[in-house]
């Protein structure tokens, strides 16, 4: 029998052979209608979980199984090293695999039905089969061999498995009731759902989306949704099932990561597919080189049959088919299962910030929550694609080996020495491969933290000249990290020059220690199977440093994200909530004691000793001066500060409108129903008490009209009334109001008060946060706070009875209209009739037609060579492209000399074995220095374009009009920043090499085998051509993936960005699970692009293998097919090694010009921004005005028109004034007048349309915009602060003293609180944007810096808006005392802040129309005595029904 085997791949029919080979093909059918139904289910999640007894019985199977297995494979190796004729070798290595396949399959028995049936009908026939033929055997008196008998045990053990599982079927368990997956089938258009087994196998699921996109570029409404099991709602689900199951067991150890072992637990049985698939795909590409042995061997064979050709053709083909097929599921199975693990993530971050306390907040900054976003969970999409690959090419080196062992024997080990000191040498490089990316993360962290911060404050930053400074800022922190950038990449180089060497020199200590021991013969046979088995060797020694990378960056990720998934949540009993009752005490506080700060919480807390009771329907006034605890009075009733004793107690729903206007992207309607269903009444009831009305009918979107990014189009005003009218709008039954007046005027904030918080929400109880000293009588109780305490309490007459600190609020104010009768004016305002009342308008930025925000600009279809070119003319990087390509060709043409020298040489016997291997020595270390220059240049090209890019888009940015700004949600400039540079620091370096290198190889290749067999090369072409046309019939629709990408994954920030600042409105509304269904649509919607790109790569990358696989097919028919001697053995190795290398070399060009092209859409989002239209120059030279200048401050306007963009409607129209030198100019009109168009136009934030500006004598638009924004001071409407300390917020410049600073502090009444600060102007005292102090005193802040510039001319914006009347009367009196010879320009809502001014200009619709002195103007029937009228009433307590308002 052994004879009949051995000669013979087909025997007689009547012989045993032929018996044996029938049961092969039996058992080979069932395996893979096995493998194709497993795949089919793994891939579609379409399956139930049945109960199964019998446990031990089924791996008591399986472990004998593999045992079988172990012993046939190993078996097969030994008759394929003793006679590489003897076929009976293929006979052991099939039934081996059987035998795995059937352990595989008892432990994945109860997958699904179908499978159920097919493995038991398998291991009854198996059986059956194993048994029948050992009968037969016997039965004809033949001898049974130890392989023979060895199956017996295990066919046993089979068929008691088939009858366990026969006795105990229970019903189906339907997965999806635990939660853990749904269905396939849905309804959701998405063309997965509805497809075929052999469609699934090969991705032609993916066909009409590719035509689609083929034919067209591709558009967001082609895309598909994901299915049910993909989404991030069961992602999150899973994810969390598993974390909470951790913490429940106690696991909160700062040792182990929490996120780590629940991403493994939730995610542990579906990676089992795509391990399965990576353990085939390892040993068919291990098993190749055996095939290369097995070739040569044949080509050297004096009795070549061409049967045996022909088998061992069809061995190569089924090994290449496995390969493909497992390798391409593998991915993709990987990927998928990568982007649920980073939903569940995206989405535990969302769910997490919703939760944070505000020690949370003060740890992990809005920026950083959106860089755990944008940056970790992200990275999670290829983390299993990575740790798969770490453990498979481990198992591929550890194969390779015993292969290697296999061919050449004790010749090996010295090689394998080298190469595990090789290993070894990677610890280090690993050690401070993560250092590097851990301080490079952290470093990025700061800079991206700073960038969002000054991206929001970009207005102040541009009025204050400031542009410099922060670029320097951002600059210094980009300085940090781009020095662990250069050192991690160049750690990452000298890992791939080792590696790339190593199986170089390798091979060469291989065939010396071959030489020496006389271990096995260097002929052509061992040499080029050595090769091979070293090239497939290579590919872990290439993936494992870059999979080790990949696992340390991933590592950190986990241990940030778990650390602020551990971060401190909001405590859910700090108040106690309960449903409304109609009569008693709504809210109560009971000897409360609060502190923001838990370390300063027993010795100086914010609030000491609150009590408070306030009853249904009654609405309570809370006053005092600035810092004295009044907003978090409010946050205490909220649950957002920390409470340290006392009782909370709260009933029924609340509404809450912040001190600071918190509004979201979207419609005006958005923002006022928020997320209520529309009530036509109820909204224009809510409209009409917020005074709303009016606005809504001159904005030509009326309230579908678009508000950009934070409400950047409205006024400050606008924005707080949109607030007011969400509250309203909710009908809540306890309203707390923070201050919701100090954004308007007196005649809106009186309108406000009567309309709103006393007829809309007069059966609601209210609390109200005021600086409004003329709304106080009107109220139920009044609360008067110093110092965190509440100090008075009561009605208004008896607090004035009481005198003390409400006396003094009240006399401040009354101070304050005072002036109106050191005027002359002593009307009895109660009386007038104001007949005719200016319409409330809005701010004309809007009237320019066209939403302010408007959709991202993309590019579309092919752009051919640009952005490839762009990057390296940004970069100047041609000479080190040059370097870097003439590098790898010097490596690769030394690779070939040295294995060509091979094939020549051992057919040469007067050669000895010295030279043939001195010489390859020689040629193989001389490639050392071109792949270390390779990887040098590489990596200085990378770090070059990265320092290029950077300091491109930051000048671009910074160097943006205020219009841009305006217009584009700062998301959008973040993700270019974040997500867009880190693919230009990491991805593009190395896409960009990893595309030389192949490139390279496959040229070589080609060349390699066209020498030896020339007729390949016309399969060759036409598969290179036909490759090309596949490639870019994916890339039509691969660019457009990615680009509408890039496109969804900004608002996923934004909108995480955007909860981030407004997560206390969001929790006060009670709307945290509305926010997060809205997330959860955003995330699905990125993820769906994610999912598709990486479907249409292994479409495009299974049809490219199929192809290059018919060249390799051709070459290796026509090398069995021409005679021998024909061609020499050593050329035969030579072409079949090249040959072999050639599907993957192409795949792996393919994979990484396809992530190539689409990484370069980064190059083309940040060249977009780096395009952006320039302000005009900082610095005119010529016409830089005297250091002197302005020593008047006369400011001329000379038919000043504005018009925001060309074609838009006029703001401004031809407005001419002068103010005079030293004279105090009030500025006053309805909410979006003009006011802050002409402050724009002033300091140049827009450009006039045609008139100008004069200051002194010089046109402010011919001097550059530093010299003119340096020269002017301007306290901004909305105050802005900076992370960091007291001193760098006053002064950011650096150019003042402490004495100077300590005098500003001292007049703009902050020098005693921050005197108490631990290290007083040093102090990191303030957090992000300031929001741990409060608007009146970040009003401060911005007093103190003007204080310190001491320019001539000063604009006070609304500068006093939320500060109380005492400290306003303060402030005023200062400026009066401090710029009594500047020329003071004042906008204000309060008439008792211009009043005492010397000129008064009063603008409306853009027009000027009065500018005279106040007294003039009083004594007239003037527009600005009806203001004045207005306010008057508003003070004495009148009704909104008292003033006859006609339009």
């Amino acid at each position: 029998m052994a004879v009949s085997i051995g000669s013979l791949p087909w025997c007689d029919v009547d012989s045993s052979c032929f018996q044996r080979s029938v049961i092969h093909l039996i058992n080979l059918l069932f395996l893979c209608i096995f493998y194709f139904l497993v795949a089919a289910t793994c891939v579609s999640k379409q399956f139930t979980i049945r109960s199964r007894n019998g446990g031990w019985t089924f791996v008591a199977a399986a472990i004998c199984c593999l045992v079988t297995s172990i012993t046939f494979v190993g078996a097969g190796l030994k008759f394929l090293i003793d006679d590489a004729n003897n076929v009976f070798w293929v006979y052991c290595v099939v039934q081996g695999i059987i035998c795995v396949s059937l352990a595989a399959s008892l432990f994945v028995q109860g997958i699904s039905k179908w499978i159920n049936i097919v493995t038991s009908v398998w291991w009854v026939t198996f059986a059956l089969l194993d048994s029948a033929e050992m009968i037969e055997m016997l039965s004809q008196g033949e001898g049974i061999r130890v392989l023979d008998i060895i199956t017996w045990p295990m066919s046993f053990m089979l068929l008691i498995c088939f009858y366990t599982s026969l006795k105990a079927s229970p019903a189906p368990q339907d997965f999806s009731e635990t939660g853990l997956t749904d269905p396939l089938l849905t309804d959701k258009p998405a063309r997965l759902a509805t497809a075929g087994f052999f469609s699934i196998l090969t991705f032609s699921w993916m066909n009409p989306l590719l035509l689609a996109g083929f034919k067209k570029p591709l558009s967001s409404e082609d895309i598909p949704s994901l299915l049910p099991g993909d989404e991030a709602k069961l992602a999150y689900t899973r994810f969390s099932q598993a974390w909470d199951t951790l913490l429940a067991e106690g696991s909160l150890t700062k040792e182990k990561n929490l996120v780590f072992r629940a991403i493994a637990k939730a995610y542990f049985k579906e990676n089992i597919f795509t391990a399965v698939c990576a353990l085939f795909r390892t040993i068919a590409i291990v098993s190749l080189p055996l095939m290369l042995y097995v070739f040569v061997d044949y080509a050297n064979s004096d009795h070549r049959d061409l049967r045996i050709g022909l088998f061992n053709l069809s061995c190569l083909v089924f090994l290449k088919l496995v390969e493909s097929l497992s390798m391409r599921h593998w991915y993709f199975a990987a990927r998928r299962s990568g982007m649920r693990i980073r939903s569940a993530l995206m989405v535990a971050v969302y769910k997490k910030q919703l939760k944070l306390s505000s020690l949370g907040r003060k740890k992990h900054s809005s920026g950083e929550i959106v860089n755990y976003i944008a940056v970790d969970a992200y990275r999670m999409g290829e983390f299993l694609w990575w740790f798969h690959s770490g453990w498979s090419v481990t198992l591929q080196l550890l194969l390779s080996t015993v292969v290697l062992f296999g061919v050449v024997g004790a010749g090996a080990f010295p090689g394998l020495i080298l190469l595990l000191l090789c290993g070894l040498l990677n610890l280090p490089f690993a050690k401070m491969l993560k250092n590097s990316q851990t301080q490079f993360m952290m470093a990025r962290d700061k800079r991206l933290r700073s960038t969002s911060e000054i991206l929001n404050s970009m207005k102040v930053i541009k009025l204050q000249s400031w542009e410099e400074e922060f670029k320097k800022q951002i600059e210094s922190f980009r300085a940090d990290e781009f020095k662990w950038l250069a050192k991690a990449q160049m750690t990452k180089a000298f890992g791939t020059f080792l590696y790339w060497l190593s199986p170089t020199i390798v091979s060469a200590v291989i065939f010396v220690a071959c030489g020496l021991l006389k271990s096995a013969p260097l002929n052509a046979s061992t040499i080029f199977t050595v090769l091979a088995t070293l090239r497939v060797m290579s590919e872990p020694v290439r993936l494992i440093p870059e999979a080790i990378s990949a696992i340390i960056q991933v590592n950190v990720s986990f241990d940030r994200i778990n650390n602020f998934l551990l971060g401190d949540e909001l405590k859910i009993d700090e108040v106690e909530r309960s449903v409304l009752k109609k009569s008693g005490e709504v809210v109560e506080i009971q000897s409360g004691n609060f502190s923001w700060d838990p370390e300063m919480m027993t010795k100086t807390p914010t609030l000491t000793n609150i009590s408070l009771d306030i009853n249904y329907g009654q609405t309570v006034a809370v006053c005092g001066p600035v810092g004295a605890g009044k907003s978090s009075l409010l946050h205490a009733l909220l649950g957002e500060i920390p409470k340290v004793s006392g009782t909370v107690k709260v009933s029924g729903s609340i509404a809450y409108v912040s001190q600071t206007s918190w509004i979201q992207s979207g419609t005006i309607r958005d923002n006022i129903l928020y997320g209520k269903p529309m009530e036509a009444r109820r909204y224009n009831a809510a409209i009409a008490a917020c005074a709303l009305d009016k606005d809504l009918n001159d904005f030509r979107h009326g309230d579908l009209t678009e508000i950009g990014q934070r409400g950047l189009n409205l006024s400050g005003g606008q924005k707080q009334r949109i607030q007011l009218a969400r509250a309203v709008y909710e009908d809540a039954d306890v309203y707390l109001l923070d201050d919701p007046f100090s954004a308007v005027d007196a005649h809106t904030a009186g309108v406000l008060f009567h309309k709103c918080v006393e007829d809309s929400l007069r059966e609601k109880t209210v609390v109200l946060v005021t600086h409004q000293v003329e709304f106080l009588s009107e109220v139920d109780q009044i609360l008067v706070m110093e110092e965190g305490r509440i100090t008075q309490s009561g009605k208004y007459e008896d607090l004035l009875m009481m005198g003390t600190a409400f006396q003094q609020l009240v006399n401040a104010h009354n101070e304050s209209l005072g002036d109106f009768k050191q005027g002359g004016i002593n009307r009895e305002m109660g009386d007038i009739d104001i007949i005719e009342k200016v319409k409330e308008e809005i701010k004309t930025i809007d009237t320019r037609g066209i939403q302010l925000t408007q959709e991202e600009e993309v590019e579309s279809g092919y752009v051919g060579l640009k952005p490839f070119l762009d990057y390296f003319r940004v970069s100047q990087g041609w000479f080190l492209l040059s370097a870097t390509v003439l590098g790898q060709v010097g490596f690769v043409v030394c690779q070939a000399a040295s294995t060509y020298w091979l094939a020549f040489a051992i057919g040469i016997p007067k050669l000895s074995t010295t030279m043939v291997i001195g010489v390859y020595s020689v040629i193989s270390t001389f490639s050392a220095g071109f792949v270390y220059s390779r990887a040098v240049t590489t990596v200085y090209l990378g770090l070059k374009a990265s320092k290029a890019f950077f300091s491109g888009f930051t000048n671009a940015v910074f160097k943006a009009p205020m219009l841009f700004f305006d217009s584009t949600p700062v998301g959008r400039i973040l993700t270019r920043a974040s997500s867009d540079m880190n693919i230009l620091d990491f991805d593009i370096p190395s896409a960009f090499i990893l595309v030389v290198v192949p490139a390279v190889e496959l040229t070589a290749a080609l060349i390699v085998m066209t020498y030896v067999t020339w007729q390949v090369i016309i399969i060759a072409l036409l598969a290179l051509a036909a490759t090309k046309f596949v490639q870019d019939y994916y890339l039509a629709s691969a660019r457009e993936l990615i680009r509408i990408n890039g496109t969804t994954k900004a608002p996923v920030m934004n909108y995480a960005a955007e909860t981030s600042l407004g997560v206390v409105t969001i929790r006060a509304f009670g709307t945290v699970d509305r926010f997060f269904k809205s997330y959860l649509n955003l995330v699905d919607a990125d993820a769906a692009l994610f999912f598709l790109s990486n479907a249409a790569m292994e479409w495009v990358i299974m049809r490219i293998e199929i192809l290059q696989n018919l060249t390799l097919f051709t070459c290796a028919l026509l090398l069995i097919l021409i005679p021998k001697g024909y061609i020499a053995p050593g050329l035969v190795g030579l072409s079949l090694s090249y040959a072999l290398t050639l599907t993957q070399t192409q795949v792996f060009l393919t994979r990484w010009y396809c992530t190539l092209s689409n990484s370069i859409i980064s190059v083309e989002r940040i060249i977009q921004y780096m395009s952006i239209p320039e302000e005009p120059p900082a610095v005119v030279d010529g016409r830089r005005p005297p250091s002197s200048w302005p020593s008047n401050g006369t400011i001329h306007l000379q038919e000043l028109k504005i018009r925001y963009r060309p074609n838009a409607p006029l703001v401004l129209k031809g407005i001419s004034c002068t103010f005079r030198e030293g004279t105090r100019v009030g500025v006053v009109g309805r909410t979006g007048s003009g006011k802050s168009t002409l402050i724009s136009a002033l300091f140049r934030l827009v450009e006039p349309a045609s008139g100008c500006i004069l200051i002194d004598g010089i046109d402010i638009s011919k001097i550059g915009l530093k010299d003119l924004r340096m020269k002017l001071s301007i306290i901004p409407q909305e105050p802005t602060l900076f992370r960091g300390c007291i001193r760098t917020n006053l002064d950011p410049l650096g150019v003042y003293s402490d004495d100077k600073i300590w005098k500003a502090l001292e007049k703009c009444q902050l020098k005693t609180t921050i005197s108490n600060l631990p290290n007083k102007l040093d102090s990191s005292e303030v957090s992000e944007e300031g929001e741990n102090w409060s608007v009146g005193q970040r009003q401060l802040f911005c007093l103190g810096r003007v204080l310190l510039k001491r320019n001539k001319i000063l604009v006070l914006d609304e500068a006093t808006a939320s500060i109380d009347a005492a400290t306003d009367a303060i402030i005023q009196r200062t400026i009066r005392e401090e710029f009594s010879e500047c020329t003071v320009i004042t906008v204000a809502h309060r008439v008792p802040t211009v009043i005492d001014s010397d000129m008064v200009m009063v603008l409306s619709f853009g027009d000027l129309v009065e500018y005279n002195e106040p007294w003039k103007l009083m004594e007239s029937d003037s527009y600005f005595s009806k203001l004045v009228a207005e306010y008057w009433a508003s003070c004495r307590g009148h009704s909104s029904q008292n003033l006859q308002v006609h339009i």
